[in-house]
């Protein structure tokens, strides 16, 4: 019989930044695989926000998708100014996405174990 062994690890997703013409009042939701994993404040009439803070997600697949997506949260109903995703890789890496109106900067770390 054969044995299944999955590598699952910690990936954790910091320095998010968001470059952009104008001021807005930006967030990002971010998901990594199929999990949620929150989303930041929204930052009033930033032109170039930059969210502190972590997001840290257990027990991920290797190769999982990360996903952010960045919105708009003017008054009135949401607005997506883009989606950025990336598929994981061991090690700290340092991203860049271009949106329409901007570009996300962020980094993010994923260890595993075997």
């Amino acid at each position: 019989m054969a044995s299944l062994s999955l590598s699952l690890g910690l990936l954790v997703l910091c320095t998010l930044a968001l470059v952009q013409c104008g001021p807005y009042d930006d967030r990002v939701r971010v998901w990594c695989g199929p999990a949620f994993g929150g989303m930041t404040s929204v930052l009033k009439n930033q032109a170039n926000p930059t969210w502190p803070g972590e997001f840290n997600f257990l027990d991920i697949i290797d190769k999982s998708v990360l996903k952010l997506e960045v919105w708009n949260d003017n008054v009135g109903p949401d607005n997506r100014l883009g989606t950025c995703t990336t598929t994981i890789r061991k090690g700290t890496h340092i991203e860049t996405c271009h949106l329409k109106k901007g570009t996300v900067y962020y980094t993010y770390t994923y260890d595993y174990s075997h």
